[in-house]
């Protein structure tokens, strides 16, 4: 089973966002329900892949090529699925995962 999360590769407004972020990661590993995300090493994608690596989970990331070029690309992803535009990475993203979520920030 994946899940998966669409949020933001900044950090959001205070500590608050990115410690959720991280939390989501560790309760998806602990009930062993792997990640899909948007491939990112920065910000709440980032923290949330970190914990689920972390925790010894399954992050699976979805990137245009653009980004990775850009060096933001996660270099330790269980898979790194590299596709050419946003509208292809929304589209990867949403394969059959068996749920997905939004972790929404302020602005």
């Amino acid at each position: 089973m994946r899940l998966c999360v669409f949020c933001g590769s900044s950090p959001g407004n205070g500590d608050r966002f990115v410690e959720a972020a991280r939390g989501l990661g560790r309760a998806l590993t602990e009930r062993g329900i792997g990640l899909v995300y948007g491939g990112a090493s920065v910000g709440c994608m980032g923290a949330v892949a970190d914990a689920v690596l972390q925790s010894g989970g399954e992050a699976i990331g979805v990137i245009p090529r653009v980004l990775v070029e850009r060096e933001i690309a996660h270099p330790e992803l269980s898979d790194l699925r590299i596709v050419q535009t946003l509208h292809e990475r929304k589209a990867v993203m949403a394969e059959p995962p068996s749920s997905t979520t939004r972790l929404t920030r302020d602005s």
